[in-house]
């Protein structure tokens, strides 16, 4: 009574109060809407945070990407930019190890015997990044002696002239590259990178 603005003034307090609406031994269909209502509400609430988090999710790998980009223009020889590439994913990206090898575009094809292209020929065809855990053939191949320490990998298909490879970005983590992830960020890393 002495504050009869409280609820215009704070409306968060209004749709939080909970008004019995008896009607005795009936149901009463306006609280019981009410409540579905609240139940929509929070369900509506917590998928806008979720949206919120992946889009400053996004806009930080963006960020990040752009950096990359950066020092990668300025690497002047194909040294620089490995180095470039290893330290930034390391730091920017939490990489726990970054390796590329690169193929001549021909041993692709006429060495699919070999260990290394024969175990990339289908990923470099279909030229999509890949993440999961690998099989340990991938891992030594990728990793060498870190292969034991990695649980799961990215794998980026990269395509210039002359060259293909697969620049591989491994995680201690197991579930940190999941097949369900998302690679539309890997798409435009390969794409810099290439």
């Amino acid at each position: 009574l002495a504050h009869p603005d409280l609820l215009a003034r704070f409306p968060e307090a209004l749709a939080a109060l909970e008004v019995p609406h008896e009607s005795g031994a009936a149901v009463s269909l306006v609280e019981r809407q009410i409540s579905i209502l609240r139940q929509q509400s929070d369900k509506y609430r917590r998928q806008l945070e979720d949206l919120v988090n992946v889009a400053r999710e996004n806009d930080n790998l963006n960020r990040r990407l752009h950096r990359l980009t950066l020092a990668l223009i300025d690497a002047r020889t194909f040294d620089e930019v490995v180095d470039v590439l290893q330290d930034e994913l390391r730091e920017q990206f939490q990489a726990d190890a970054v390796e590329l090898k690169l193929f001549s575009a021909d041993e692709l094809e006429a060495h699919s015997n070999e260990p290394g292209p024969a175990l990339f020929k289908d990923f470099m065809v279909r030229g999509r990044p890949s993440c999961g855990q690998l099989d340990n053939r991938k891992l030594q191949f990728l990793f060498d002696s870190q292969s034991s320490d990695t649980g799961s990998a990215a794998l980026i298909p990269l395509q210039a002239e002359s060259l293909v490879g697969v620049l591989a970005v491994g995680s201690r983590d197991s579930g940190r590259f999941h097949e369900g992830k998302g690679v539309d960020f890997l798409i435009r890393l390969g794409e810099v990178v290439s």
